[in-house]
């Protein structure tokens, strides 16, 4: 094991994925941190942990054990299948959404002639808008009499 780990993962014949921390962690960080990561001591063997419930996605679990530990700042050797820098993962199943569709219906719409509009836009700039003319009469401006106390 190279020197400054804090953590190895690997496989066991009885017990199936296993952990366990070196002497450079605690013996209260290092159980702390495996046992949130879904390991749990084995009872005849100090120092060991091995994974809860190996059944249930046993490999993708610990893979995920060993990523978390080393985002968390923690040196990690693993077998290489249980090691996500080293192993491709297993191809995850694609949820279709139909994001790609929509752009590709988009980028082609955009690059189509449209025909709702039969003549060409004016170039004249946005600022410039029409200006209604004066109008040759004063409007009336009805005021009520003050007459009383104010509303």
């Amino acid at each position: 094991m190279q020197p400054g780990t804090h953590f190895a993962f690997g496989d066991h014949d009885t017990h199936g994925f296993v952990a366990s921390f070196t002497a450079s962690l605690t013996p209260h960080l290092g159980h702390w941190f495996l046992e949130r990561e879904q390991f749990e001591p084995v009872p005849e063997e100090p120092g060991l942990y091995r994974l809860s419930e190996p059944e249930r996605d046993g490999v993708r679990r610990t893979r995920q054990a060993v990523h978390d530990l080393r985002r968390q700042g923690y040196t990690v050797q693993a077998d290489i299948r249980l090691d996500p820098s080293l192993s491709a993962g297993p191809p995850r199943p694609v949820r279709a959404n139909g994001l790609q569709e929509r752009r590709s219906r988009l980028a082609q719409a955009a690059a189509a002639r449209t025909t709702q509009r039969a003549t060409p836009p004016t170039t004249s700039p946005p600022s410039a808008r029409p200006i209604p003319p004066k109008p040759t009469y004063a409007p009336t401006v009805h005021l009520a009499a003050s007459g009383g106390r104010p509303r």
